[in-house]
């Protein structure tokens, strides 16, 4: 049952990462100039844009590698909840394109359910981060960058 165990843990852990670790950091490589013009639309500076996209390149494979091995999980997971709030609120902007209430495939209803996904992955970033409970909230503030053992089979409490 160990096995089963850590096979469940960390496929429930490459759930979480798998829209960043391979997919859009992988699409950012390789289609790096595409990826900086829809960058330019958040800061009209082309140095800006790629800025930005070196960032969330780094956020994706680092912080993704973070959840996935349990090194620093927690501060990972918090960073890449951070993440999904920021990217939501610069290129899922439902409000802006005016046409929301103009019927069910208008491009601002698109939006929110995406802008609405951004904020759902956040939450699950955020149970990797504080846990499932309110008792483990503490532990996170004492030591950000502790592992929370994500693939420990022992019942022994973490230690904060």
């Amino acid at each position: 049952m160990g096995t089963f165990s850590i096979l469940v843990a960390f496929s429930v852990r490459l759930l979480l990462v798998l829209l960043f670790l391979p997919f859009s950091a992988l699409d950012k490589i390789l289609n790096f100039q595409g990826a900086v013009g829809q960058a330019k639309e958040a800061v009209a500076s082309r140095r800006g844009a790629t800025g930005l996209i070196l960032i969330g390149l780094f956020v994706e494979i680092v912080m993704s590698l973070g959840v996935l091995t349990g090194i620093a999980d927690r501060a990972a997971a918090f960073i890449l909840a951070g993440y999904c709030g920021v990217t939501a609120l610069l290129w899922k902007q439902f409000w802006k394109p005016g046409d929301f209430w103009a019927g069910s495939d208008s491009r601002g209803r698109g939006l929110f359910w995406d802008f609405l996904k951004n904020f759902a992955l956040a939450g699950g970033f955020l149970l990797v981060t504080f846990g499932t409970g309110a008792a483990t909230v503490e532990a996170f503030f004492a030591d950000p960058l502790a592992s929370s053992h994500p693939y420990r089979l022992a019942d022994t409490p973490l230690r904060p």
